[in-house]
């Protein structure tokens, strides 16, 4: 006799024999994955198609999609429990109707229900997953919008920029600046035993903390090996997009490419509404179980983290990541993420290295590529193994989920919330390390876009470090007065370094011009020259240690013209600035490209 389950799993193969039915349901049992997932994903079947056939076999109605004239309302009482629900109940003319997107053992156990009640079939339809899913987030899309927008405040209403970047922190943050960078530059002129210890503090405390990166030996670590399938869970990965149609094949091929259980992946694209070509671009390319489509509507703030935590109460893995538009994981990159997570029980969050792949295009391409060799190879992981605060990435972070809802997610007004979530990280004082696998992206090849970039990110900066100080002794409570002190030399610096570098460049070129030598003027041109040395010299060293770190040292003579890059970065930081006054909250979309980037080395 057939069992129901051979019998079911024959339908969904399209009327395959018995004997390929049982040995697919054996394969799946083995492997511990639904077995419609499993023949979704070994033969290549639509889950809609594999819905339909279920549905069939088991005696009830299919809709492919929800017709509009049955949507309804949905108010979940907890929107994170969204992301686990396969059945809804619509009001349809006289009675109350169940949609439902049962797993393999629902459907069987739906099929023995209905031959006992056969009054079933005119209460219960079926729709496939990706249908059931999109309908509950659209009637739920006003919940999780105000959630996206305001959960954090709710939160964190001390330390949210939606709260506390008010006009009077704005200007009042911008004066602060424009007055401690003169105050040091004016050091020489006046007041020099109160200025000195401000412009020593400034100027040299970032440098430190460089120098005893690079004097950091990395953590030993031993060469890991891959999890069987079945151990591996669940991995949500988000992927926020916008006006990016052309980046989508290159993306579905980069996830394709990870070497983790496709069972076990939750791949969701996360694209703004207003980006119709974009949503084509996704809904072409359904099917697969392991990715789905989340449409964000197009409300303000216009912002990369708005659109995650709309996302966020979707996930159904235990983990999650980020990733952009234009990454590339290395495949092994999830599977490592989830080893450590299960051996390090207290860690929270892992930072995967970004490399960047195009150092050879150009200059500035080449002085971006060791910017971020520096930071990723060297500085954070000597943050993690300080236990510091550390300033995220804006991609290729992963995180424990429960861990990342209780956190409030990301701030969906901070133009910077890597970095905002990693002081938030800090004030939990929440463990946070680095994987030593990686994503490689591409660096900007021309000036404006690495200008509006950058602007971005020095904006975000500011973000950050206002809404972190406005209760310092809170902060000092909550995060330690160590990396406190840390926190504020590290951001501080990465402000007012380019603004201090241009300003003292000026000042020993005047000095020069002057005709008069650097050994006069007390002694205050060497003084400032020294410090500029001492910057060009730690943040040269970082790079250069985090170029070979990364394997590529053909871009080390480049790194020279560092001085320019840092008058670039001061340009950056004006413009930031202004933003700051005025446009708080804009986000500058980089623009992207496919490209067909070289194996790493």
């Amino acid at each position: 006799m057939v069992s129901d389950a051979v019998s079911l799993l024959a339908a969904v193969l399209g009327g395959a024999d018995l004997t390929a039915a049982r040995a697919a349901l054996d394969a799946a049992l083995d492997a511990e994955t639904d077995p419609i997932i499993y023949c979704c994903l070994a033969f290549g079947i639509d889950e809609t198609t594999a819905m339909q056939r279920a549905a069939r076999w088991a005696g009830y109605a299919f809709y492919e999609r929800l017709p509009p004239s049955l949507a309804g309302h949905v108010e979940p009482t907890r929107l994170e429990a969204l992301a686990g629900v396969r059945i809804f109940t619509l009001h349809v003319l006289d009675r109350d109707v169940a949609f439902a997107a049962p797993d393999f053992f629902g459907l069987l156990r739906l099929a023995r229900a209905l031959r006992q009640q056969p009054q079933l079939r005119q209460r219960v339809c079926l729709l496939p997953t990706p249908a059931l899913r999109a309908y509950l987030a659209d009637a739920a899309s006003d919940a999780l919008v105000t959630d996206a927008r305001q959960g954090l405040a709710r939160r964190w209403p001390y330390a949210c920029a939606q709260l506390e970047l008010t006009a009077l922190a704005r200007y009042g943050f911008a004066l602060a600046v424009l007055l401690l960078v003169t105050m040091v530059l004016a050091a020489p002129f006046a007041a020099e035993l109160v200025l000195l210890p401000v412009a020593l503090a400034l100027l040299i405390a970032p440098a430190a903390i460089r120098l005893g990166a690079v004097g950091t030996a990395p953590k030993p670590a031993p060469m890991p090996i891959r999890p069987p399938d079945d151990e591996l869970p669940v991995y949500s990965v988000l992927i926020p997009l916008r006006n990016e149609a052309a980046m989508v094949p290159q993306l579905f091929a980069s996830m394709r490419a990870l070497d983790y259980p496709a069972a076990s992946l939750d791949i969701k694209f996360v694209v703004e509404a207003a980006s119709r070509q974009t949503l084509a671009a996704v809904e072409a390319r359904l099917g697969d179980p392991r990715f789905s489509l989340v449409s964000v509507p197009d409300t303000a703030p216009r912002t990369k983290p708005k659109a995650l935590d709309y996302a966020l109460p979707l996930c159904r893995g235990d983990f999650v990541v980020v990733f952009d538009a234009e990454d590339q994981p290395d495949p092994d990159q999830l599977w490592q993420a989830a080893l450590r997570f299960r051996d390090t029980p207290d860690l929270m969050c892992l930072q995967a290295p970004l490399v960047i792949d195009n150092g050879h295009a150009n200059l500035l391409a080449a002085l971006f590529a060791g910017e971020y060799a520096g930071l990723f190879a060297v500085l954070l992981p000597a943050l993690a193994r300080w236990r510091l605060p550390m300033p995220l990435g804006g991609t290729s972070n992963h995180f424990r989920l429960a861990a990342l809802r209780q956190l409030g997610g990301w701030d969906a007004y901070n133009v910077t919330e890597d970095a905002d979530l990693g002081m938030r990280l800090a004030r939990r004082r929440l463990r946070v390390e680095t994987l030593a696998t990686g994503t490689r992206e591409h660096a900007p090849e021309r000036l404006r876009p690495w200008l509006g970039q950058r602007t971005r990110w020095m904006k975000g900066w500011m973000q950050t470090f206002i809404v972190h100080n406005r209760a310092p002794v809170r902060l000092a409570q909550e995060m330690g007065l160590g990396p406190m002190l840390a926190f504020e030399a590290l951001v501080l610096g990465m402000i007012l370094a380019p603004l201090l570098h241009c300003g003292l460049i000026i000042g020993v070129a005047w000095h020069l011009l002057r005709g008069l030598p650097l050994v006069q003027a007390g002694g205050w041109p060497v003084f400032y020259l020294g410090v500029l040395c001492l910057g060009y010299a730690s943040t040269l060293a970082q790079t250069a240690l985090g170029l070979v770190r990364a394997g590529r040292p053909a871009l080390l003579p480049a790194q020279v013209l560092l001085p320019a890059y840092w008058l670039l970065m001061s340009l950056a930081t004006m413009c930031a600035l202004v933003e700051l006054l005025h446009r708080p909250f804009y986000w500058f979309k980089s623009p992207h490209r496919p490209v067909m980037m070289a194996p790493r080395p």
